[in-house]
């Protein structure tokens, strides 16, 4: 292989790369959010400066993905910070569990999303939204809310979803030291929202070591939401240069 052609390749293997090179395209993505109150200092302690908390808000969700342009079909849950950073609200993005190598692979090297392997899943459980996840064999999260009792304003389901949302991103030299090291920021504006239902919601999360999502716990229940959309990711850019300092 010509040393050029090296250097235009996107990702590894060279013969037959991780995840495909194109602006990812969702159709159907189906989200169960559930914003809960948590403790404000555990909040404070996992939130990296500049980012500031604002109210001790997490956002769980479990986002349902059949149709994605170059990744095919998955699944997602994680959390989320309310934050701020330089006068504008969003959220920080902890902690991302997916079941799709591809997806794991291009969100953490094309983007920044804090990916790593687990197993998801959303479903209607007779009168109930479901959405669970487990880590290796054991269950870590379970979230139900009822199915479609009332209507979510449009706007307010998009206003939800086109957040900013703040991440870290890392990358090390050979040697082990860091040689990228970003707050990056990205917010969804493509969108159309076909769909959104709120309801009475709970969420049980439980204790483990590798996938943590306990320390955050769960104090009261303030919103949940069933959105159904249509939506391209933005690109991420830098907002702030940790190794400057």
């Amino acid at each position: 292989m010509d040393k050029r052609d090296v250097a235009r390749c996107f990702t590894t293997p060279l013969d037959s790369p991780a995840y495909a090179p194109t602006r990812y395209r969702f159709t159907d993505r189906e989200y169960l959010n559930i914003v809960y109150r948590t403790d404000p200092e555990v909040l404070r302690r996992l939130t990296p400066e500049p980012l500031t908390v604002t109210d001790p808000l997490v956002r769980f969700e479990v986002m349902r993905m059949p149709d994605v342009t170059g990744l095919g079909d998955y699944t997602e849950a994680g959390q989320l910070i309310a934050v701020e950073y330089d006068g504008e609200a969003g959220e920080f993005s902890l902690a991302m569990y997916v079941d799709s190598v591809p997806a794991i692979s291009s969100g953490r090297e094309y983007s920044a999303y804090p990916k790593k392997s687990g197993s998801p899943a959303l479903y209607v459980d007779s009168d109930t939204l479901v959405g669970t996840l487990d880590y290796g064999t054991l269950r870590v999260a379970t979230a139900t809310m009822g199915y479609k009792h009332h209507a979510m304003d449009l706007d307010e389901a998009r206003a939800e979803i086109c957040t900013p949302t703040f991440m870290v991103k890392t990358l090390p030299h050979y040697d082990g030291t860091p040689r990228v090291c970003d707050l990056v920021r990205t917010r969804i504006s493509d969108i159309t929202v076909k769909s959104a239902f709120t309801g009475p919601a709970r969420l049980q999360l439980f204790a483990h070591a590798i996938a943590p999502l306990a320390d955050l716990p769960v104090l009261q229940v303030v919103r949940a939401g069933h959105i159904l959309t249509d939506l391209t990711l933005d690109a991420v850019e830098a907002v702030y240069d940790y190794l400057a300092d």
